[in-house]
């Protein structure tokens, strides 16, 4: 590499979103100071470039991470797992125990979660996807030591025996000489059994063990982990109990992973973006941030990474831009150059996959539905079907002097309502039919349909249109547009409008509101995608 340092601008904005990505809560921006080290100028400068560019969102005095935080750690978990064979493969072994299974990578002296397969009991592991735990706290650990040279064991060494950490670990590292010589004898334990034990190392009643999933070169690539609890194994006989099954799960996985790799598409031009924002912030817009951030995403195009020539093509950029891009983010840790290719390393699951990921549904949908009610001054919804009804899952309320007293958790018939139309309009029709049917249908006011045959129409035209008007049939005086929210290739919501019936007509009324409905959608479907590009959802 040289004598040539980091990007300035990309480190400072890199250990910004590290910062944010770790934090317990939403930071304010003089927070930050202290946290990074950096002066509050270039602080708020970061900021200017994050929000602008939609990693981050202001929320009062304080800034709130958006799921777009989640782009890098996507790209990483989608190269190391392309088509998702893993992450389905240990989800049926976590069915088949009974127990909660885990996948995780080396990364440095710790391991990093980057597939979890829980059980719902009063008891169940609560891992998330980009933690990283100290090698000598958990089963992985010994299995990728068994891997490290001189160097990594001289780093480890000097953490435990009380030098610097230089990372945030999810808990808390040992940091006592004794550790060493336990450690080293679990290493020892696993060449001479091909399995590592947690007895209880990670916390109290817990215990795991975990095995490899070797590359075709024949490194570990992998851990597979079964966590449990001492009130229903022993390590030992949790090992005995699951030997076989776990065997034939990591066979499966290493043959996927030995199949050669599929014909890589032709990567499509891109364009260097965001040149507007520079023009209009001026020096507020950290341009060298925004260029890097556009590599570090690139990489994700292909499982193999990309040469430097092919990451300046996909981000539009000149080449030597992209060079000193993909070299800094390798001296910073985020990238691995490999030959001629530069590939993702799990650190840049730090950028704010953690902090995002715990984002509940109603935490996403807020800010959007905020963001419509300053645009179109009524109060905005969100429901999903429950049963026969629909339950209200987000809102926002206008400032009205007359308003709907409606609360998270209401629940109304979803065959009166523009959103439960929605949302049998996602269901197959014989599945729809069957709700209206069992639905006790009366009229709540003059204008009700209360009609299986009608109310079919209605569902079919919201099908055929894509939104739903419901004009004073559940309420007299008010009336409701809705459109469908989307994740995973379905309709899984409904995003809706709340707006007094007035004198101007209909037709009217929905050409002016559906284009902002409609937007909202679609940033909501943006930020759902990315939320569960590996984790499912949860409404």
């Amino acid at each position: 590499m040289g004598d040539e340092r980091p990007v300035g601008p990309l480190e400072r904005g890199l250990r910004v979103m590290e910062v944010i990505g770790g934090a317990s809560s939403p930071p304010r921006p003089a927070d930050l100071v202290p946290a990074t080290g950096l002066v509050r100028s270039t602080v708020d400068r970061v900021l200017s470039t994050l929000e602008a560019t939609g990693y981050l969102r202001s929320r009062g005095r304080e800034v709130a991470a958006t799921p777009r935080m989640m782009e890098a750690g996507n790209a990483y978990l989608s190269a190391l797992d392309p088509d998702r064979f893993l992450a389905r493969r240990a989800a049926a072994l976590a069915d088949e125990l009974d127990e909660s299974v885990s996948l995780a990578v080396p990364d440095g002296d710790g391991v990093r979660f980057v597939g979890q397969s829980p059980r719902r009991r009063s008891l169940s592991v609560a891992f998330r996807i980009g933690d990283l735990l100290p090698a000598e706290r958990c089963a992985p650990g010994p299995l990728f030591a068994a891997e490290w040279g001189d160097e990594l064991w001289r780093a480890w060494e000097a953490r435990v025996t009380g030098g610097p950490r230089g990372r945030r670990f999810s808990v808390s590292p040992f940091a006592e000489p004794s550790v060493i010589e336990g450690f080293r004898g679990r290493v020892a334990d696993f060449r001479a059994s091909g399995r590592s034990l947690d007895e209880e190392f990670l916390e109290p009643g817990l215990i795991a063990v975990a095995v490899p999933v070797r590359a075709a070169t024949g490194g570990a690539l992998l851990a597979l982990s079964v966590v449990s609890h001492t009130s229903r194994h022993t390590a030992e006989s949790l090992y005995e109990q699951v030997r076989e099954p776990v065997a034939a799960c990591v066979a499966e996985m290493e043959e996927h992973l030995a199949r050669p790799p599929r014909a890589e598409e032709p990567l499509p031009p891109g364009t260097e973006a965001n040149a507007e924002l520079k023009e209009r912030l001026g020096a507020h817009f950290l341009q060298s941030l925004d260029r890097g951030l556009a590599v570090l995403h690139a990489l994700g195009a292909r499982p193999g990474g990309l040469t430097i020539s092919e990451a300046a093509a996909a981000t539009g950029q000149p080449r030597a831009t992209a060079r000193r891009a993909l070299l800094s983010l390798a001296e910073l840790g985020y990238v691995r150059e490999d030959g001629r290719h530069f590939r993702l390393l799990p650190r840049v699951l730090d950028l704010g996959y953690r902090r995002v990921s715990e984002m509940t549904f109603e935490q996403l949908a807020r800010p959007h539905l905020r963001d419509l009610v300053v645009k179109v001054h009524d109060s905005a919804s969100v429901a999903v079907l429950d049963g026969t009804d629909i339950r209200y899952v987000a809102r926002a309320q206008a400032s009205r002097l007359m308003r709907a007293d409606i609360h998270i958790g209401t629940r109304f018939p979803a065959y009166a309502t523009a959103m439960g139309r929605v949302l049998l309009a996602g269901l197959p029709e014989p599945e729809a039919a069957g709700l209206i049917a069992r639905s006790e249908r009366r009229a709540f006011t003059p204008f009700t349909l209360t009609g299986a045959d009608e109310l079919g129409e209605a569902v079919a035209a919201a099908r055929r249109d894509g939104y739903a008007l419901v004009d004073q049939e559940l309420e007299t005086g008010l009336r409701s547009l809705s459109v469908p929210v989307h994740a995973e290739g379905r309709a899984v919501a409904a995003l809706n409008l709340a707006v007094p019936a007035t004198a101007e007509p209909v037709g009217e009324m929905c050409e002016r509101l559906l284009p902002h409905l409609a937007a909202a959608a679609r940033a909501i479907d943006a930020d759902l995608a990315a939320l569960t590009r590996h984790q499912p959802l949860t409404l």
